[in-house]
């Protein structure tokens, strides 16, 4: 997959647009390359599934949940995770779930190195597949939540 030119900052938006509690817009962030879409496209035929296209969406709701509020990443290492995850190398995983992961690894902020995974809905949007979670694996050292904490990784006003 290849990130559009302006997919960090949406990205970015969308994330501290749901930390101020305000809804954030269904934004398209980039497309998966045609050998990825191609092995989404299988498993989902095998599934009985119809295809998806290329042209990948994004909120970001569930990965501002888990990443940002309950494992204490900022907005920017999110946006790491997800460059990462969605480079054009990224390999579509044999799993229950529709994934795609970078079989390289990448040195985080705190000290692991970890392979990017990414984790699409594919039925709310059809036939664009929703950016739902990202997972860093291998992230042994998370990061230290401190009291006034900004998850979007500026100082607290």
């Amino acid at each position: 997959m290849t990130l559009r030119a302006d997919a960090a900052g949406l990205i970015r938006a969308n994330l501290e647009q749901i930390g101020a509690g305000v809804k954030a817009r269904l934004v398209v962030i980039g497309d998966l390359t045609q050998k990825q879409l191609a092995g989404i496209n299988k498993h989902r035929a095998a599934e009985g599934l119809p295809p998806v296209d290329a042209e990948v969406v994004f909120i970001g709701k569930h990965i501002y949940q888990s990443r940002i509020a309950k494992d204490g990443y900022t907005i920017e290492d999110v946006i790491d995770q997800i460059s990462n995850a969605m480079h054009s190398n990224s390999l579509v995983l044999d799993t229950r779930m529709t994934t795609m992961e970078n079989p390289n690894m990448r040195a985080d902020r705190y000290g692991n190195r970890v392979r990017d995974r990414v984790v699409f809905e594919c039925t709310a949007r059809h036939p664009r597949p929703e950016l739902f979670s990202v997972i860093p694996k291998g992230d042994l050292i998370k990061p230290e939540k401190k009291k006034g904490h900004s998850p979007t990784g500026m100082a607290p006003k």
